[in-house]
């Protein structure tokens, strides 16, 4: 029985001036990720608020403004971005993010024909679990790496972003990165080790570096194969998404704007990032659990969020701020995220009561991750796939090839 306390909290009541309030703390939520995510893989973390801020209001507008929830830098693509930048450099990842989008929009468009079921058997838990263990798994090396330059500020950043998930209350619960980067860029600057030359010269207001001198993809089909499988992962969590911040507000979004239009909006939100020089933007879990702490799912509050993410993705300080964050700091949050990502694998496929006595899911879960942790590459002539693209590929096939012994139930 829903008690007052379960039910959504009536935004009417909400003023012009406390949705500007709760719009801008909705950003600072999500800050953290959609910052850190570009500057691990080498792009500029300005045009990455400015693509998540534009890329919120083109979900928005294709879902009729409907839907709370703001898209931000998914750290998915984090292991693939950098698997592509390092063969086919940085404007070859960003066509891969451009076959990302494509993804989206292959899927919207199936959902749109044939209704949501095909998603759950064409990609079952035991297929996407074990890929996002991949990712995470994948990531760790980097993680250490960065973390090595120096230990102990690592080991303040990951400890304040411990201390924020342990013993964090309400909306501060989801801050860790932001808690651990602030601290351990405190303990760095004490020592000497920041430079803020920088910022000093950076000018107050300025456009996004990728705008000021765009950065447009390269295409070529290698490094969308490597990351065009990965999407799969991300399109699953978008259902997810949709589905908990329609519980919060009381809705069914999935029928009504359509799950097909929210896809649609991720779509485009993907493709116009990819075009500007960002990362790829999704529907951001982290907001969606703010929306579900405060009760707050007025839509508009969370275009206020969008817009303030253009307005900082514009302030050359906080843009040159941001560059001057040590590798250390970013290696110690890196430390506890990689690892909160492969347990997140591992959460799903408890959740779904994936059956690992059953031989089946046990060789597409085991092959899933050994080709993937191996690094294993296929290669035939000039076309050549491998990493965690090559893992979910083989996943998908063995899921729609091995038989099922317990009239298809199995690994749902």
């Amino acid at each position: 029985m829903e008690t007052e306390m379960d039910k959504p909290k009536d935004d009417g009541a909400l003023g012009p001036v406390r949705k500007g309030l709760v719009g801008v703390q909705f950003l600072f939520v999500a800050f953290g990720g959609t910052v850190l995510m570009p500057l691990l893989v080498g792009l500029d973390p300005a045009t990455a608020l400015f693509s998540a801020g534009v890329g919120t209001l083109l979900f928005h507008a294709v879902t009729g403004g409907q839907v709370p929830v703001f898209l931000g830098s998914s750290f998915t693509y984090i292991a693939p971005i950098l698997a592509a930048s390092a063969q086919w450099g940085l404007d070859g990842a960003l066509a891969g993010c451009v076959g990302v989008g494509a993804v989206y929009l292959a899927a919207s468009g199936c959902v749109r024909w044939r209704g949501t079921g095909f998603l759950d058997r064409l990609f079952p838990p035991v297929v996407v679990g074990p890929v996002i263990v991949l990712i995470g798994l994948t990531l760790a090396p980097s993680a250490v790496k960065m973390a090595s330059e120096d230990w102990g500020i690592a080991l303040a950043s990951l400890a304040a972003a411990v201390a924020v998930v342990s013993w964090g209350r309400g909306m501060f619960r989801l801050l860790p990165m932001l808690a651990g980067v602030a601290a351990g860029y405190a303990l760095a600057a004490a020592l000497g080790k920041v430079d803020f030359s920088g910022i000093a010269a950076a000018p107050w207001f300025a456009l996004p570096a990728n705008l000021a001198h765009p950065r447009l993809p390269r295409f070529a089909w290698q490094p969308l194969a490597c990351l065009m499988p990965v999407a799969v992962a991300t399109v699953i969590e978008h259902v997810g998404d949709i589905y908990v911040v329609g519980q919060v507000a009381g809705r069914d979004f999935v029928h009504k704007p359509g799950l097909h239009r929210t896809l649609l909006g991720d779509a485009l939100a993907i493709l116009f990032g990819a075009l500007a020089g960002g990362p790829p933007v999704t529907t951001y879990s982290e907001v969606t659990g703010a929306v579900q702490i405060t009760r707050v799912t007025d839509p508009t509050v969370l275009r206020i969020t969008a817009l303030a993410a253009i307005a900082f993705s514009v302030l050359g300080k906080v843009g040159a701020f941001l560059q001057s964050i040590p590798p250390a700091v970013l290696g110690g949050i890196m430390l506890m995220l990689f690892g909160t990502i492969a347990g997140v694998g591992i959460q799903g496929l408890v959740r779904h009561k994936v059956d690992f006595s059953d031989s089946r899911n046990l060789v597409i879960a085991g092959l899933v991750l050994t080709l993937g942790v191996g690094g294993a590459v296929f290669k035939a002539g000039s076309f050549s796939l491998g990493g965690i693209g090559l893992a979910a590929m083989v996943g998908m096939g063995l899921n729609l090839a091995l038989p099922r012994g317990d009239g298809g139930r199995s690994g749902t």
